[in-house]
Formats: C-alpha cells, sequence, structure tokens
C-alpha cells in the first residue's frame, strides 16, 4: 500500500513540474522587463506583489509613499512592476515599482522626442547651470537659458507648480533629458506674433510704446508685438544716444519699413514719417563756399559740424588745422562752437559732406612762401628731437622745419644730433619749401662752405699736405684744407718704422705729407696712406741714386724719417 502511495505521489509531483513548467514558459518572463502583477498584501514595510511566478515579490512601501500611490492601491489592485531578478541568491523576486515608473517615463519621453511633443514636469529643485524637473519620475534637466524668454529674478514662484516643456535633447546611453520651458513660450507668442503681423504690411504708420532702450536702438511694444527701430532710423540728424530723444513708457508714432515673416521680426521708423531734409536742402550748398556751422560732436578723427538741421558733415583731422598735425581735435574745436567751414565733397548716395575747417583761415604757406625763400638763413627754436633730425620752428613764421641729421654737420654723423637740446636756439639755412607737401627741410652745415671742395681739383695718387688732429687705436684722425674735414689714417698705411708701433707717437698738430689713395666724389668718400707715399719716394729716389746693395750711395743721403714728417712752426 504504502509503495502504491508513494508511486502516485511522484507520478503526481512529475505532472504538476511539467504543468508548472509550461505555464511558466507560456508567461515567458524576462528579466529587465515591465509586467503586470497583483497586490496581494500590504505590510507595514512591504507590498507584495503576485506575478503567478514560485513566489510573491516585494516591493518596499516607500517606493508607493513617494508618489503618493499607497493610498490608491489595495488588495488585488492591478499594478505595473519591472522584474529585475526572477529568482536570487537566496530563491526570491525582485521587483520594482519605482524602476517600472521610470522605465515608463523614459519611453513616454523618447517618444515625446521623437514626435516634438510637449510634456508636463514639475520643477524640483536648482542645481548647476539650471534646474531638475520631475516628469512622471523620470528626472531631466533644465538649463538656466530656456527657463524663460528674459531672466527672470523670482523663479520661486514657477517651482513645484506645473510646467509645460519640450524635450530638445535626449541621450539614451547617458541617461541624460535636456527639457526647454523656453521653446513653449515661444511657439505661444509665435503663434500671437503671426496673428498680428498677418494684419500688419510695410508703409502702414502705427502706435507704439518704447519698451526697452538700448545704445543701438529701441523696442517698441506694438499691441503685443516687439518691433526694432534702430538709433538711425530715430531722426534724420545724428545722435549719440536714443535716450536723447525717446524715454520708457513713451507713446511714439512709427512707419514699419520692413516684415520678415519667417523670423518674425518687424523693423519701424520714426525719421521716415518726415521727407528727408537732406535731398531737399542739399542742393542749396555749393563745393568751394564757405557756409556758418556749429560743432555737434568731437572724435579722434574729426569734428562733426551741422550746417543746418538734418544737414551735418565731417572735418577731418586733416582739416582742421594748416600747422597742427597730430594733435586731438578737442584741442581745436569744442562742441557747440560756432564756426566756418569750407564744403570740400558732397556724396548724395552716401549722405556724407567733407568739411574744412583750416581753408577759412589764412594759409601760412601763402605767407611763407612770399617771405622766405631757399638759400635765406633764419633763425629758430628747436621744437623736438627725433633719431632722424631736428624739428624747428621758424621764428616770424607759424610753421616748422626738419633738420636732418646729415644736415647738422659736414661729416654726417647721427651723433651730431647729441649736440642739440629741446628749446635751444640755432641758425640755419633754408633747402627746400615744398608747398604740395607741406614740408620745409633746413640746414645747419650749409651755412658753411663744403670742406670736401678741397678734393674738388685733386685726383688719386696726388699728395697733400694734412695736420695730425688726434690718434685712435686703428690709426690717426688728420684735417684737411683750411676747414674742419677729418680723414682716418689707418694704421697699415702709416710709415714703415710705426706700422707695428703706437700711434701715439703723433703729436696733434704735427703736418704730414699723404698720397690720395681713394676718391669718390659722389660718396664723399677719401683714403690716404702715408705708406704709399714712403714707398714712392723710395722708388723715386732708387731710380735717380741707385740701391745700396748694388753699390750705390742711397742709404747715405736719403733719410725717409725726415722726409715724411713736418713738425709745425709755432
Amino acid at each position: 500500500m504504502e509503495e502504491i502511495v508513494k508511486q502516485n505521489k511522484e507520478k503526481f509531483d512529475k505532472e504538476f513540474e511539467k504543468l508548472l513548467s509550461e505555464d511558466l514558459g507560456n508567461r515567458k518572463f524576462k528579466e529587465g522587463e515591465i509586467t503586470t502583477g497583483t497586490v496581494e498584501e500590504i505590510g507595514k514595510k512591504f507590498v507584495f506583489i503576485d506575478l503567478g511566478l514560485k513566489s510573491s515579490g516585494a516591493i518596499p512601501l516607500e517606493e508607493f509613499k513617494l508618489t503618493k500611490e499607497i493610498d490608491k492601491i489595495e488588495v488585488g489592485s492591478k499594478i505595473d512592476v519591472l522584474l529585475e531578478k526572477i529568482e536570487n541568491r537566496h530563491g526570491e523576486i525582485v521587483v520594482s515599482r519605482e524602476k517600472a515608473r521610470r522605465a515608463k517615463s523614459w519611453k513616454k519621453m523618447e517618444k515625446a522626442f521623437e514626435n516634438k511633443e510637449e510634456v508636463k514636469g514639475v520643477i524640483i529643485s536648482k542645481c548647476k547651470g539650471g534646474f531638475v524637473v520631475n516628469v512622471d519620475s523620470c528626472l531631466c534637466f533644465l538649463p538656466a537659458s530656456q527657463l524663460d524668454l528674459r531672466p527672470i529674478k523670482n523663479v520661486d514662484s514657477i517651482m513645484k507648480t506645473p510646467q509645460t516643456f519640450e524635450c530638445v535633447k535626449l541621450d539614451k546611453k547617458r541617461g541624460n533629458i535636456v527639457l526647454s520651458r523656453r521653446a513653449v513660450i515661444e511657439k505661444i507668442r509665435n503663434k500671437d506674433k503671426n496673428k498680428i503681423i498677418s494684419k500688419l504690411k510695410e508703409g502702414d504708420i502705427v502706435q507704439g510704446v518704447v519698451k526697452n532702450l538700448t545704445d543701438w536702438g529701441v523696442f517698441i511694444d506694438l499691441n503685443g508685438v516687439d518691433a526694432l527701430l534702430h538709433i538711425t532710423d530715430i531722426s534724420w540728424s545724428r545722435i549719440n544716444k536714443p535716450s536723447e530723444l525717446l524715454s520708457l513708457g513713451q507713446s511714439v508714432k512709427v512707419k514699419i519699413t520692413k516684415i520678415e515673416p519667417v523670423k518674425l521680426k518687424i523693423s519701424v521708423s520714426i525719421k521716415h514719417l518726415t521727407e528727408d531734409p537732406y535731398t531737399k536742402i542739399i542742393n542749396k550748398y555749393e563745393i568751394g563756399k564757405k557756409y556758418p556751422a556749429v560743432v555737434t560732436k568731437v572724435q579722434d578723427y574729426g569734428c562733426f559740424a551741422k550746417l543746418e538741421e538734418g544737414l551735418e558733415g565731417l572735418i577731418h583731422q586733416s582739416e582742421l588745422s594748416w600747422t597742427k598735425k597730430n594733435i586731438h581735435p578737442g584741442k581745436i574745436l569744442s562742441t557747440s562752437q560756432k564756426i566756418d567751414v569750407e564744403l570740400l565733397e558732397k556724396d548724395i548716395e552716401k549722405r556724407r559732406l567733407s568739411l574744412s575747417y583750416k581753408k577759412t583761415l589764412v594759409n601760412p604757406w601763402n605767407k611763407f612762401t612770399k617771405d622766405f625763400k631757399v638759400g635765406d638763413k633764419f633763425e629758430g627754436t628747436i621744437k623736438n628731437i627725433t633719431d632722424y633730425g631736428l624739428f624747428v620752428s621758424i621764428k616770424d613764421s607759424e610753421l616748422d622745419g626738419l633738420i636732418h641729421y646729415k644736415d647738422l654737420s659736414w661729416s654726417e654723423k647721427d651723433t651730431e644730433l647729441e649736440k642739440y637740446k629741446k628749446n635751444q636756439f640755432v641758425k640755419f639755412k633754408i633747402l627746400e619749401i615744398n608747398k604740395e607737401d607741406e614740408k620745409i627741410r633746413l640746414g645747419i652745415k650749409q651755412l658753411d662752405d663744403d670742406p670736401f671742395e678741397f678734393f674738388v681739383n685733386k685726383n688719386v695718387s696726388d699728395t697733400i699736405t694734412v695736420v695730425v688732429q688726434s690718434s685712435a687705436q686703428n690709426g690717426i684722425y688728420v684735417q684737411v684744407g683750411k676747414k674742419n674735414f677729418s680723414i682716418l689714417i689707418k694704421k697699415n698705411q702709416l710709415a714703415k718704422e710705426v706700422e707695428n708701433q703706437r700711434t701715439s707717437r703723433f703729436v696733434k698738430g704735427d703736418k704730414l705729407d699723404a698720397i690720395i689713395t681713394e676718391l669718390d666724389k659722389e660718396k664723399r668718400k677719401v683714403s690716404l696712406s702715408i705708406k704709399a707715399l714712403e714707398e714712392r719716394q723710395t722708388k723715386e729716389a732708387v731710380k735717380k741714386y741707385g740701391s745700396k746693395d748694388s753699390g750705390g750711395i742711397l742709404s747715405d743721403i736719403f733719410d725717409f724719417s725726415k722726409v715724411k714728417t713736418k713738425k709745425s712752426k709755432k
């Protein structure tokens, strides 16, 4: 009997196991998927869910309390859960209600992103760079720039209250979702804009209110639509800032000049409500004539002057003064100053006038060319010293001239500049007057005769007498002619017996004979040699008397040391 019972039990267990396996196989439970279960029991810490498996799944009660779902469920309620594991190491089923909600919300967000649908959510907290938004248990990021059309000072007023957003970015790998509240507001605004803009057309004259002022323009509210009034469209005359003529809240009449339906932009103008005074009055003015004007603005590059209302022109820096070239325009003219100007050029298409202030004044260049001539000798004061010369104010004249460093001394050395100081009184000679380029070239060395004239009638191989000025390590400096014209005789061109000795043996004032070995009159270059003269004299003596080696008496009767050096008479 016991054997029969045992056999029947084994048979029953096998059939039950087979039926259970078939049932479980038909259900096709997979880990990581959402499935529906039945609330079996609500305990103090867990809610037990029956999924029809070997055991029930236990979900912490807190998952239901956070979403306030605990008040809605009861035993027998159907809920969706995420099957994390069919069986853990303890043989239990692991399920999650919260993860099911998140997975469901993620799928919903994916669909909203693909179809560009709007979603409802709540801003729950602030974070770096923006806010955290809860959309059906799915936490998303809202950048601060996408909160509203304009910055909101008090964000608390819209936090923890349902808001509408648009999903603008979704990264499934990183699990990031980016929302935009601004995009939703823009859509609403654009719908209203389209209705208003459809009723407007270019050329219409409408009433608006000044909504915002900037340095470059004004935003005008046209019954709910913002229009741009650029600074150049406010007045026909030049203004510095829109605030000079307009103020916040001011009601103004404007003309619609441009409508961009795609970008939903409207451009308006105030000045186009009236006729352009430029085209009306410009023909009254003729080029080359003088007219009264008022300085309206001073810039680094010149001054603007108003001829009459609505008509302005530019006085370029170069047209402010005949003599003051590198000076700020503000040191010559000032705002509101009444002056006379000459019209130089008018460009009607570009609405530009070129004016001149200096041409209404006496041209000092005309007076200078009458009173001064090239070759005249005058006096002046050094105003400035540069690397290339001296700028000198010419006495009894408003003009300045340049003395190049090569015109300071016949030596043409730039070290000559070191001898002069600012405000020093100097005498000079006028070398060139260029009225067109407004340049005057002066010279100091031209006050004396050119010492190089000594070599005008000289040639290479000629013998000349020089006077020792000083000795140097590389030779001696000698003076040629009556003028102070200094030449260096190099050490290797001195007499043979001093070639390897110190040059200090030559005393200042000694007279020496030397031969010209090089002469370039164009480049003003001269080379002298005592050694070459000695060699020439030796050859002439040998030719005349014969050499000592050949039995001659040259060395007995000719003393070369006496030939090449002559002491000056004191």
